[in-house]
């Protein structure tokens, strides 16, 4: 039997430099209890240290948190790899990692804490997770993928960091699970801005970086289970799992 997840594919903790502070784990889980939501992705820029810490404050809640990241491909194009465990989101961050040079500025750019599920700072991530990777958008796409990850092309609506906004199309050959849009309008005004997208999944996100952003924009998404495997039939649209538009 399918049942409706409300689902948010794209939230930030403190740990991304532009995030607020105030976006720990517990009190990220509190919000989304809250706030009544199913499935939420937690997608720093590239960087995950603070996943396993909101998985842990979540055990035992109604309530699914997907390990994920934000990735700056080197054209400056954001991508959301959206993963059902821990395991290849580590393998992920190697490969970041890897292509990922320079260090942070925190008085330009934020601090970037690591913080534990009982709120305590363990540490600072000292790269420039503002920065853009080495990685072409191909290969990001190709080495989620490789991990049986989920690609989503963040915020294609926005002039900066989109692909549409970096690259002005999304190539055939770009091969993206679904695309995230942040309009007001949701969907519905995506489908109408971006007609050339109509065999795209397309999902809205509340890309949140203040605890104040966490519920404000959603995906209701029709699943058996909350699982990546789950969430790739609806971007697919089969087996009647689907996407409220």
């Amino acid at each position: 039997m399918l049942k409706a997840f409300r689902c948010d594919l794209h939230v930030h903790t403190c740990l991304s430099p532009c995030a607020d502070l105030d976006m720990y784990p517990g009190a990220l889980v509190r919000r989304f209890l809250e706030e009544e939501l199913d499935i939420v992705a937690i997608c720093d820029h590239n960087a995950s240290e603070n996943v396993p810490y909101v998985l842990k404050v979540a055990e035992g809640k109604p309530l699914t948190i997907l390990p994920g990241m934000e990735i700056t491909s080197v054209e400056e194009v954001h991508v959301l790899a959206l993963f059902d465990k821990l395991e290849p989101l580590e393998a992920l961050q190697r490969v970041v990692y890897d292509h990922l040079t320079g260090l942070n500025d925190e008085e330009a750019f934020g601090s970037q804490p690591i913080v534990n599920d009982l709120g305590e700072v363990e540490g600072f991530n000292e790269r420039l997770l503002i920065g853009a990777t080495s990685l072409g958008i191909q290969e990001v796409i190709e080495h989620i993928h490789r991990l049986r990850g989920l690609v989503v092309a963040a915020h294609i609506d926005r002039q900066s960091f989109s692909v549409i906004g970096q690259l002005g199309f999304i190539a055939p050959d770009m091969y993206f699970d679904a695309a995230e849009v942040s309009l007001t309008g949701g969907i519905q005004e995506g489908r109408r801005l971006f007609p050339d997208l109509d065999s795209l999944a397309m999902v809205t996100s509340s890309d949140a970086h203040f605890i104040a952003d966490i519920g404000r924009k959603w995906t209701q998404i029709h699943l058996a289970e909350a699982t990546i495997d789950e969430l790739s039939l609806a971007f697919q649209r089969q087996a009647g799992r689907f996407i409220a538009e």
